[in-house]
């Protein structure tokens, strides 16, 4: 008898049908000579703490770190995973040959192999690896099964990720939650988790410390077209004023025209997270609940193996795609064109070097049925249209550029045309995204008219008047392209495909990853966007190593586990390097500097508990109008909206901005500063040009402000 174990009851059903096992038994199906059993996703787990010894029951700071000898796996305690484990330790006793069905991923190499590890099996194991649930592919797997030992660095790897995991995981939090947490709430410190919340930290930062400042910019309009003078901004009015008096008396000439017809390349088959980035921006969904919707797909056989980082295709698919495309019955309208000639074979698409366990997420022969919820319907569109264009012809585009002089001052404008819409043609129904620069947006579709180079005229010059903006808060979409790019801001898709491997987190654990930080009370959404909370920045500002937080060190460490999957990395050496890390950290922290953190409940509470106090606070500090000026000493001082200065300004010269070397000061360090001459020792400059991030701010004899 052959026994096949899928991860869940659902796959069971369908491999069971395929292998005509239609008999159900207690906890397995069975027939033809196969017995189908399953698991529920995780029935085992690695031990935890107390497993290893009663004196790591309760949280001590001086047991730590904790390092088990070798580490064991247990079930998890539950009576549904007891019992159909207890199914699958007979099975396995009984049977000669058996077959992992688990999802033909990392996480699902691991769950079979636990589970076979905890049932003691010492018969011959097969690996059956399918990249969608149809009839078609199972039978193509079970004719195609591979020896598990093909996979057994992808356990490894899977193996190495769970110990790395539970090394830091369960070390730092205790670590942290003894030394700073007040004996109130656990703080979580995770391998993923905490560079994560890093990001979104430093950006909050980046944001709150920022200072909108006006400018102003010179354009012009000759022959109705819009251009922009090609210098840099204007800071103050005065200079744009005397700028544009400059405008009104010289004319407008043309220096030269240029027409470069160009293409724009077809959008890229969709990997897991450029599935869940679109979902985000076009309809809000999260990341969790995308992969959710695409699971479900995927369970339903309309779509491919969703838990993918690769957006290219296996040469061996070419000749199914005609049949799949043919069976898109409600896209017949777009798919007509491509059916007219063969199907382009493009490296762009199809192309074996890029693709590891699987391709990338396509619809398949099976066309979804009415019965789809909504959302589901809505992520099957983005993958239907997404495989269509990738065979459409390129779009072509008319780059114009101008660039014309008024005087001395130069000046360009640039239009851009869609000559043939190509694979746009697929989109051409749907709404037109908004876009962030609107301005920009609108002079880029003006239409432009033939110029000739020195040609010159009468044109209409103006002031335009614009702010500065603050970075933007990350949404879930910008979050994943920069967990998957290890922070780096990348657009280009190649340069973003070779950053994969040092991405942090996998394709189907960074949703989860987000959804931990949410539960944990770290970061807030506001509408799309998300906003680090205050106990977030505080545990975020706590963390002085940065191998925890940097997303660069944990993209390392990301690199080396896809390294053992590969057997170019030792899963030993791995977890060695983790142990190192975690006792340095432990030392570190144990024998440092103690404080609590403020978490989030407690700070609504002190923030109403400050209302109520509020008259009384401000009446200890002395008012900067009642503070005579240092430099001068004749004037008060006023305060500003980003500055305290004297009030004769324009005479005395003396202001001091809020925010010194990348830190914001309060008011009482401000008053320090003009009273004293100097503030107590602060932290968290960032902005230092000799990198210092801590130290005393003083007054120079010429009441300029340093750090020392």
């Amino acid at each position: 008898m052959k026994l096949c174990i899928a991860e869940k009851p659902s796959v069971a059903r369908d491999i069971a049908k395929v292998l005509g096992a239609t008999t159900p038994k207690q906890g397995y199906m069975e027939g033809n000579g196969y017995c189908v059993t399953w698991t529920f996703g995780h029935l085992c787990t690695l031990k935890e703490p107390h497993d290893y010894g009663p004196q790591f029951k309760s949280w001590n700071l001086f047991s730590l770190p904790i390092i088990p000898g070798s580490f064991g796996i247990k079930l998890i305690p539950n009576k549904g995973v007891e019992n159909q484990f207890k199914v699958i330790e007979r099975l396995v006793e009984e049977c000669d040959e058996v077959i992992n069905c688990g999802d033909a991923g990392q996480e699902g190499e691991l769950i079979q192999r636990w589970v076979l590890q905890k049932a003691k099996c010492n018969k011959p194991i097969q690996r059956l690896w399918i990249s969608s649930l149809t009839e078609e592919a199972i039978k193509e797997g079970f004719a195609t099964l591979k020896p598990a030992e093909d996979y057994k660095n992808l356990y490894l790897a899977g193996n190495a990720r769970a110990i790395g995991d539970w090394l830091l995981g369960i070390n730092a939090t205790r670590l942290f939650t003894k030394k700073f947490g007040g004996n109130k709430a656990v703080l979580s410190i995770g391998r993923v988790q905490t560079p994560t919340l890093a990001m979104l930290v430093q950006r909050q930062k980046e944001i709150d410390a920022f200072t909108t400042e006006e400018y102003w910019e010179l354009k012009t309009k000759y022959r109705d077209v819009i251009f922009n003078a090609a210098i840099d901004r204007l800071k103050t009015l005065e200079r744009a004023e005397k700028g544009l008096e400059y405008l009104k008396v010289n004319p407008f000439e043309i220096v030269s025209f240029e027409i470069k017809e160009g293409k724009e390349k077809n959008p890229r088959l969709f990997d897991l997270t450029g599935l869940q980035v679109e979902a985000n921006k076009k309809y809000g969904y999260s990341a969790e609940n995308t992969l959710n919707y695409i699971q479900s797909l995927y369970e339903k056989k309309h779509v491919t193996y969703p838990r993918v980082d690769t957006t290219y295709l296996s040469e061996s698919l070419y000749p199914k795609i005609g049949g799949i495309l043919q069976k898109m019955h409600f896209y017949q309208d777009l798919i007509a064109p491509l059916l007219e000639a063969p199907i382009p074979k493009s490296k762009a698409v199809f192309d074996d070097a890029k693709v590891t366990d699987h391709h990338a997420i396509i619809p398949t022969e099976v066309p979804p049925s009415q019965n789809l919820s909504r959302e589901e319907k809505l992520i099957y569109d983005l993958i239907a249209k997404r495989f269509i264009a990738v065979f459409y012809p390129e779009c072509k585009i008319s780059n114009t550029l101008v660039e014309g002089k008024v005087g001395t001052i130069p000046f360009k404008t640039s239009g851009r045309q869609i000559l043939e819409p190509g694979w746009r043609a697929v989109y051409a129904k749907e709404p037109k995204e908004e876009s962030t620069d609107k301005e920009k947006e609108k002079e880029e579709e003006q239409t432009i008219p033939e110029f000739t180079v020195g040609e010159t005229g009468p044109h209409d010059p103006m002031i335009h008047q614009g702010k500065t903006s603050p970075p933007k808060p990350y949404t879930e979409a910008t979050l994943l392209r920069a967990m998957e790019t290890a922070g780096r801001q990348v657009e280009d898709e190649e340069l973003r495909e070779l950053l994969k491997n040092n991405g942090i987190g996998r394709p189907s654990t960074r949703a989860n990853i987000i959804e931990t930080l949410f539960k944990r009370k770290y970061i807030e959404k506001k509408r799309k966007n998300l906003i680090a909370t205050q106990t977030g920045i505080q545990l975020i500002d706590t963390i002085e190593d940065e191998l925890l937080k940097s997303p660069e060190l944990t993209g390392e460490w990301e690199s080396k586990l896809r390294k053992i999957e590969k057997g170019e990395y030792e899963a030993n050496l791995f977890k060695e390097e983790l142990i190192q890390m975690v006792t340095e950290l432990t030392d570190k922290v144990v024998y440092g500097k103690g404080k609590v953190i403020t978490l989030q409940e407690e700070e609504k509470e002190e923030t109403k508990e400050k209302k109520k106090r509020e008259p009384a606070q401000k009446k200890e500090l002395q008012a900067w109008e009642d503070t005579k000026c240092p430099k001068c000493k004749e004037h008060n001082l006023i305060k500003g909206k980003t500055a305290v200065g004297c009030s004769d300004f324009k005479n005395c010269g003396f202001k001091i901005t809020f925010e010194i070397f990348g830190k914001k000061l309060s008011d009482k360090q401000l008053m320090d500063l003009v009273v004293k001459g100097k503030t107590s020792k602060l932290k968290g400059f960032t902005t230092h040009p000799e990198s210092l991030s801590e130290g005393v701010l003083s007054l120079t004899d010429d009441f300029q402000v340093q750090l020392s």
